[in-house]
């Protein structure tokens, strides 16, 4: 398997310190602190651990701290509720004694009920576009040290724009983006770590979305962006190592925050989840006499 793809997978792998208390590590994946979707996709592991035979149908959470990567983070999971067909859980992300995330989240025993769901729309396909983290070495120079940091690292998955960025001088645009992803290897039939990782790949580009009406990318002077919250609905079953569509818009933004919501297709146009994500969203003026770029 590919050992970026590996190292993720022990990443979910949590290490358990008492029934309700589990213990995660962190990775430096080119920003300046802990990616919001590994802290999801542990969260998710860790109430996962504690319950047997149900399945997560929704989850909501919020960063509340900047999480340190040279630190580990403890999970602590509340067993809110286990009825005959749900169970509730609580989990709570501490780091350096403080919270720094906390999540609700739902899971179903498996039960058959009415069906529809919403329309897949018409794009490319993955093969005839290009990588979305693509930048010819001479444009990636000009982009900030933190951007050229990211940029430059290989990922555990792989992500296909459906409507081409250009990280230095993008275009005002609708408030709509769509772009294929999939893990780069093949995954164990296991629905449990697909859901994890679904979690954990969710938190790539989708506030960026509140940006595109406004001409501007992650890699802007000035943008400074953080997660503010995250919510999903898992509708149907998933498999993350084959091609899924992520189709995002920004309804609005205002307060410095911006919204997000999505959609996310199988290549046979099966929605199998939802998401929504508001972030922190501030432009900052450069300091007088400062050299562009």
């Amino acid at each position: 398997m590919n050992p970026h793809l590996v190292d993720l997978l022990r990443l979910l792998e949590l290490e358990r310190l008492e029934d309700n208390l589990f213990r995660g590590s962190s990775r430096d994946i080119g920003r300046a602190q802990v990616f919001g979707g590994q802290v999801l996709g542990q969260a998710l592991s860790a109430a996962y651990a504690t319950t047997t035979g149900r399945n997560v149908h929704s989850l909501h959470a919020y960063f509340l701290r900047r999480g340190d990567f040279n630190a580990p983070i403890v999970y602590e999971v509340d067993r809110s509720r286990d009825g005959h067909s749900f169970s509730s859980r609580r989990v709570i992300a501490i780091q350096h004694g403080e919270q720094i995330f906390h999540m609700s989240a739902s899971f179903q025993v498996p039960e058959q009920g009415l069906e529809h769901q919403a329309t897949m729309p018409v794009v490319a396909g993955p093969e005839s576009l290009p990588d979305a983290f693509e930048v010819p070495p001479a444009l990636r120079d000009q982009l900030p040290e933190l951007a050229q940091r990211f940029l430059r690292r290989e990922m555990p998955f792989e992500f296909r724009l459906v409507q081409p960025l250009d990280y230095l001088q993008p275009a005002r645009e609708a408030p709509r983006q769509s772009l294929w992803f999939r893990a780069v290897d093949h995954l164990p039939d296991d629905d449990l770590l697909h859901r994890c990782l679904l979690a954990y790949a969710s938190d790539y580009h989708l506030v960026g979305t509140a940006l595109r009406p406004h001409g501007l990318s992650i890699a802007s002077p000035g943008v400074v962006m953080a997660s503010i919250d995250h919510a999903m609905w898992f509708h149907r079953p998933v498999r993350v190592d084959q091609w899924l569509l992520y189709d995002m818009e920004s309804p609005s933004a205002s307060g410095a925050r911006g919204l997000a919501r999505a959609s996310i297709f199988t290549r046979e146009g099966v929605l199998v989840a939802s998401t929504a994500q508001e972030g922190l969203i501030r432009v900052v003026p450069e300091p007088a006499g400062s050299a562009p770029g």
